[in-house]
């Protein structure tokens, strides 16, 4: 069974930052997936913030573009979130995603920007 463990959220001021990873267990070949990083506010949609192919490339939402950077460690089934220059639309909670026969999810971490 595939689980997906995330941590690293937490409380942080305007222009501050934070990294959030995420460690799957279960998964066969966690170098053969797409991993990502989603976040949902309560009562909107959740919406794509970044995700890399097993490949390394990468996409992100443009409202994170030049702020966030996304990566993987193949050998530690992880995924990391660097978050810089963190400001008050960024608060959410945060869920890693991970691509497979079927698409999985992690069970969110808190993420607040606030002053």
């Amino acid at each position: 069974q595939v689980q997906l463990v995330e941590s690293g959220g937490g409380l942080v001021h305007p222009g501050g930052s934070l990294r959030l990873s995420c460690v799957a267990s279960g998964v066969r070949r966690f170098d053969w997936t797409t991993v990502g990083w989603y976040r949902q506010v309560l009562g909107m949609e959740r919406e794509l913030v970044a995700r890399i192919t097993s490949s390394g490339r990468t996409e992100y939402a443009d409202s994170v573009k030049g702020r966030f950077t996304i990566s993987r460690d193949d050998a530690k089934n992880m995924v990391n979130l660097q978050m810089n220059n963190l400001n008050f639309g960024d608060t959410a909670t945060y869920y890693c995603n991970l691509q497979a026969a079927a698409p999985y999810w992690g069970q969110g971490t808190q993420v607040t920007v606030s002053s």
